[in-house]
């Protein structure tokens, strides 16, 4: 982390009266929940009295576990008083996106807000849109960046199991349970440590991947048996969902958390994608393995971006219409071995 913005960091922190709003992105995962929530106890810890953390929107069941999660505010619930928030705040921690746009209907007032906005993330390219900037594209997550954030403050001992357990959360599910963004035993040692506070790693586990509903493992089974597409010659696959079949399965937020994963998993497959129709957009995630950047392409056609192994996209275009061009972008691509999205080994 780069000592002269720690520095700025540490006297916008220096009054314990400050108002601090903490946010995150739409469509909160568990990193987004964890290192909030990380942040939050920590603050807490370190005597901060006036703290708000706010969430675009609802974020999923299986992460409701998580100490104090009934504090966040859900801004599509309560729009005003995540509005009021972020026009009181005095200082602004945002986590785990590189973007305002991210955070949906509260980028204009998060743009508005005098407050200074302190980014702490691990996406690339941030846009200049924050006062202070810690960012570490090779981290495995936000909430391991938050566990150096502490440890740079020189305030570790305030570290306790309720910070312990959001930060290993986050981490968790940004790996995948360690299956992806994980080659770096920077992230090994820390997760050690916070399993040293005490906190048990299996039962997180279970929290996280073990809580399905029926409809929740049916609505898997129907994406793997019936909307499942192998295009095996282009090296791709992905699973598609639309409206209809969201309500058929009493669709709620998390369902298809991780489903992008399964297709990955085919032997050969080196891109997958996930598209799922909302209202009035049809939500993409893609994931890939190797130097196979799908960064680039949901940044360059599907209006997105993320990591080179994991990003998100849209498209205002109908499910049949964006599964079409996707298909027919892939064709393209998968010519030369997808060499327009291949990436050196040490660019994450």
């Amino acid at each position: 982390m780069d000592n002269s913005v720690l520095q700025q960091a540490k006297q916008l922190l220096a009054d314990k009266s400050k108002k601090i709003v903490i946010v995150s992105h739409v469509n909160p995962d568990g990193d987004a929940v964890g290192s909030s929530m990380g942040m939050y106890h920590f603050l807490k810890n370190d005597k901060f009295t006036n703290i708000s953390v706010i969430s675009p929107g609802s974020f999923p069941e299986f992460l409701a576990w998580m100490p104090a999660t009934e504090q966040i505010i859900i801004a599509s619930e309560n729009q005003s008083k995540a509005r009021l928030a972020i026009a009181g705040a005095e200082l602004i921690l945002c986590l785990d996106f590189n973007d305002m746009g991210r955070t949906d209907q509260l980028a204009e007032a998060l743009e508005k807000a005098s407050a200074p906005k302190i980014l702490i993330d691990h996406h690339p390219d941030p846009l200049d849109q924050f006062d202070l900037v810690l960012s570490q594209v090779s981290a495995s997550s936000t909430a391991e960046l938050i566990y150096e954030f502490i440890l740079a403050l020189n305030k570790q001992h305030l570290i306790d199991d309720k910070i312990a357990q959001c930060l290993y959360a986050g981490i968790v599910t940004d790996t995948g349970s360690f299956s992806y963004a994980c080659n770096n035993p920077r992230t090994y040692y820390i997760t050690a440590h916070l399993i040293s506070l005490g906190i048990d790693g299996e039962k997180i586990q279970r929290q996280i991947y073990d809580t399905y509903s029926e409809d929740r493992m049916r609505l898997l089974g129907y994406c793997l048996s019936s909307n499942l597409k192998v295009m095996l010659q282009c090296k791709t696959a992905f699973i598609y969902l639309s409206k209809n079949d969201l309500s058929r399965f009493n669709y709620r937020e998390g369902d298809t958390e991780g489903v992008v994963n399964y297709a990955l998993s085919i032997k050969g497959v080196q891109i997958a994608a996930i598209f799922i129709e909302r209202d009035d957009v049809v939500k993409i995630s893609f994931r890939s393995e190797g130097d196979v950047n799908v960064n680039t392409l949901a940044r360059e056609y599907f209006n997105g971006g993320g990591h080179k192994n994991a990003s998100g996209g849209h498209s205002s275009e109908n499910l049949e219409n964006t599964i079409k061009t996707f298909e027919k972008l892939i064709e393209d691509i998968s010519k030369d071995d997808f060499r327009l999205l291949r990436v050196s080994r040490d660019n994450h």
